[in-house]
């Protein structure tokens, strides 16, 4: 029996398609929590806040953000050279959504959330 290929759509001309492609990715909106919150950091106090999120998935998301204009990267040439990472007005447009996100979260998931 034959495979059936799904088709191919092409959702890059679609602001809304583009936006939720982009804070749908793995650990991003976790990512972009933590910048949001605690403000700018470096690469190993991200890795280390984030728990459990690889280097590469890390390197791959910050590069991600930075070239969609979400981040600045702050390179300092010290010994070893230094790199924070700080989210741009961009994000800061999101304020209202993550807010009620974590909201949702801690009335679902968090310490005194009801069950069912």
């Amino acid at each position: 029996m034959a495979r059936r290929e799904r088709p191919q759509v092409d959702n890059t001309h679609e602001p809304l398609a583009k936006l939720l492609g982009i804070l749908a990715s793995p650990w991003t909106l976790l990512l972009l929590h933590r910048l949001h919150i605690e403000g700018p950091k470096r690469f190993g106090e991200l890795k280390r806040r984030l728990g459990g999120i690889s280097t590469k998935t890390l390197t791959d998301r910050l590069r991600m953000l930075e070239a969609e204009g979400w981040l600045t990267r702050h390179y300092e040439p010290t010994v070893p050279p230094q790199v924070t990472y700080t989210i741009t007005k961009k994000v800061l447009e999101l304020d209202g959504v993550m807010i009620e996100l974590d909201r949702i979260a801690e009335r679902w998931y968090g310490k005194n959330a009801k069950k069912g």
